[in-house]
C-alpha cells in the first residue's frame, strides 16, 4: 500500500451527521486492512475529536495519511480554542452547554479517550483562533 490521504469535512452544531466522517475513515481503515484494533482505536479517538467540532468549534477538517507503518489524523478547527487544556483532559470536565448534555454529547470524555486510544497525541491551540489536534496510531 502506497500512502493514502483521506480529507473529511465537520459541520459545526449537525447531531445528526455527527460522527459520519469517523465512520467513513473506519470503513476506508478496514478497506486498507488495518486489524481490527488499530481500526477501532483510530475510529474511537477520531469520533471524538469529531463531537468535539461538532459540539465547540463551529465544525472543522480532519485529514488523515495513512501507511502501513501509522495512520495520523489532523483535525483542525476555527473555534474558540482551549484555555486550559489540563483541565480539559480530565475525565470529567465539560463545557458543552446543558442542550447538548440533553442530547448525550458533553459527557466531558472527548480528550481523555483520545489520549487513551491513540499512541500519540498533540493539541495545539490558540484562544480566539482554534484548535489543532494531530493524533497518530501505529499499525502494531
Amino acid at each position: 500500500m502506497d500512502e493514502v490521504k483521506l480529507h473529511y469535512d465537520v459541520s459545526a452544531y449537525d447531531f445528526t451527521r455527527a460522527g459520519e466522517a469517523s465512520g467513513k475513515l473506519k470503513r476506508s481503515l478496514k478497506e486498507l486492512g488495518f486489524a481490527p484494533a488499530v481500526t477501532r482505536n483510530v475510529a474511537i479517538a477520531v469520533y471524538e475529536a469529531e463531537i468535539n467540532m461538532v459540539i465547540h468549534a463551529d465544525g472543522g477538517v480532519i485529514d488523515a495519511t495513512v501507511t502501513p507503518e501509522c495512520i495520523t489524523v489532523v483535525l483542525a478547527d476555527k473555534g474558540p480554542g482551549i484555555p486550559d487544556i489540563e483541565l480539559a483532559m480530565k475525565e470529567g470536565y465539560s463545557t458543552a452547554p446543558e442542550n447538548v448534555r440533553s442530547l448525550g454529547f458533553g459527557a466531558g470524555m472527548g480528550l481523555p479517550n483520545i489520549k487513551k486510544y491513540t499512541d500519540e497525541m498533540n493539541i495545539d491551540t490558540v484562544i480566539g483562533e482554534g484548535t489543532t489536534i494531530t493524533l497518530k496510531v501505529y499499525n502494531k
